[in-house]
């Protein structure tokens, strides 16, 4: 799929959190969510990303937005990342990659020469709707917040 821009209907997915529970997007109708994809659960970008999403949560859930992380770790691993940076909102694994395809963050990277497929760190915030109000490719772990937060002005 290609890149979702504002006014494209968020692709409904419905993933396990780290504690098991099934989580739809649909679950969140009427409230906003910044949904957020990371490559990999506690690594250095990933956690910087997680916790700043951890810390603006009170401010965000007193706008009515909910926050979910996405990555293709599993729920244990994602359960492991909760645990250790108490991160409290949803981290969904999707261990197959189709929501991160739905939403065009799967793709081919490059590092160091050696190319591979995975998540192109990206955030959406999808409106009461069901729309995308925003969406940023490729963001930087410390611009997820403060670029969701602009969104919302």
């Amino acid at each position: 799929m290609g890149r979702l821009e504002p006014g494209d209907k968020a692709p409904a997915f419905k993933l396990r959190d780290q504690n098991g529970k099934a989580v739809a997007l649909s679950d969140f109708k009427g409230k906003k969510v910044l949904i957020f994809f990371y490559p990999r659960a506690d690594t250095p970008g990933c956690t910087r990303q997680a916790c700043a999403a951890r810390d603006a949560s009170a401010g965000l859930r007193a706008k009515k937005v909910a926050v979910l992380g996405v990555s293709p770790d599993d729920p244990a691993d994602q359960k492991k990342f909760d645990d250790k940076f108490e991160l409290s909102f949803p981290l969904l694994a999707d261990v197959d990659h189709a929501v991160a395809e739905a939403y065009g963050v799967w793709a081919e990277k490059n590092m160091y020469g050696k190319k591979s497929m995975g998540i192109l760190r990206s955030s959406f915030l999808v409106g009461e709707d069901g729309k995308v109000i925003a969406s940023w490719y490729r963001v930087k772990p410390e611009e997820t917040i403060p670029k969701a937060l602009e969104a919302l002005h």
